[in-house]
Parts: C-alpha cells; structure tokens; sequence
C-alpha cells in the first residue's frame, strides 16, 4: 500500500521535473536499510554520477550526510555545479534531507 503512494507521488514530481545536460537530475532511493542517489541526464537517459552507501559506517543518517558529500564531489569532477533535486516521491525529512545537506555542503546547487 505506501510503496504504490510513494510511486504515484514519484511519477506526479517526474512529470514536472526533467533533467538536461545543463541541469540534470539528481534521484534519490531510500530503503530501510540504505540509500543511493544518482545524477541523471534525462535528455540522453544517462547516468552521469552515482553514490551509495554500502561501504560507509556510522547512523543511518551519518551515511546518508555522507553519500550526499561524496556524489557533490564526483559530479564536481565532471563540472556539474546546478541539479535539480528529486526525491523520488519520499518525504523531504530524516536521510532524505541529510543527503541533501551533504550533497549542498559538497558544491551542488539546487
């Protein structure tokens, strides 16, 4: 039942957000027991950056803080400074939000 909302929430927020080569889209997964997030040029249907938290240590929003650092600083490496967020239909709160937090404090803008 939450996992149909949360795709019917997702499909309304993908329907007015689009990634370009200029601003992509950075996604974000969130399961119970981890996260990941990826920057996508929707223009080409490319993953450009991703980051997981598989090998980090720590809470579970530790790890998410961290994923968002580590994502800024690659997509850093391949010049992208602007993205537009997507929180694939979760809550703006918790991992979602410290992810963000992390990936603002890395260098992206969104």
């Amino acid at each position: 039942m939450l996992k149909k909302i949360r795709i019917r929430k997702h499909t309304k927020i993908r329907k007015k957000i689009m990634g370009t080569k200029d601003c992509p889209r950075l996604s974000v997964f969130r399961s119970s027991q981890h996260i990941s997030a990826q920057i996508i040029d929707d223009s080409e249907n490319k993953t450009l950056v991703s980051a997981s938290d598989l090998k980090e240590t720590g809470t579970k929003k530790e790890k998410a803080f961290k994923v968002g650092k580590s994502l800024a600083e690659k997509a850093l490496k391949y010049k992208i400074k602007r993205v537009v967020f997507d929180r694939g239909g979760f809550l703006y709160q918790g991992r979602v939000a410290e992810l963000a937090r992390g990936a603002r404090e890395g260098g992206l803008n969104f």
